[in-house]
């Protein structure tokens, strides 16, 4: 299984980017907002992009941490199905939600990458005193969902393997 060892490896090397680059997006994010708020009582006035830019960072904060967050299992997620079900339908579910997860990263890559691709092609930018290109925000989408869909095959293979293993136990 050189394509999962090399999956694995991969989705690993993007989970270490991943959160570093989410560390350095709340510490701008913290930055700006504490500047600005510096600035004002210092000076009076404010810089508007100390007050924009922290919502221009928040898509590339949270479209990447889909496929580690769904990794680690640190979603939002019940665990009341546990207590009434047995393992081998637990791992059906897991499989089913990780399938679907699979499946939706699909659909919004695609989805994702159009808008950038429009927004591109606009050539818009952000009336902030920053000049941003808002086909930049877009970017955050289809990136993400690439990443989710790397992951998301990763546990799907890795559920597979799971429910076969334990099939092969229980005949």
């Amino acid at each position: 299984m050189l394509f999962v060892r090399a999956l694995r490896t991969t989705n690993a090397a993007l989970e270490k980017a991943a959160f570093a680059l989410s560390m350095v997006i709340v510490a701008a994010i913290v930055l700006a907002l504490s500047l600005s708020a510096l600035t004002r009582l210092v000076s009076g006035n404010g810089y508007d992009w100390f007050i924009e830019l922290p919502p221009v960072l928040v898509c590339w904060l949270v479209f990447p941490l889909l496929g580690p967050l769904l990794r680690k299992g640190q979603h939002i997620q019940v665990n009341f199905v546990d207590s009434f079900l047995p393992k081998r339908h637990i791992g059906f579910i897991k499989l089913l939600n990780n399938f679907i997860a699979l499946i939706a990263s699909i659909i919004f890559f695609k989805a994702g990458y159009d808008a950038t691709l429009l927004y591109y092609g606009m050539g818009q930018i952000f009336e902030i005193e920053l000049e941003i290109p808002v086909w930049w925000m877009y970017l955050a989408f289809p990136t993400g969902f690439l990443i989710l869909l790397l992951f998301s095959t990763e546990l799907v293979i890795e559920d597979l393997k799971k429910m076969i293993k334990c099939n092969k136990i229980v005949e």
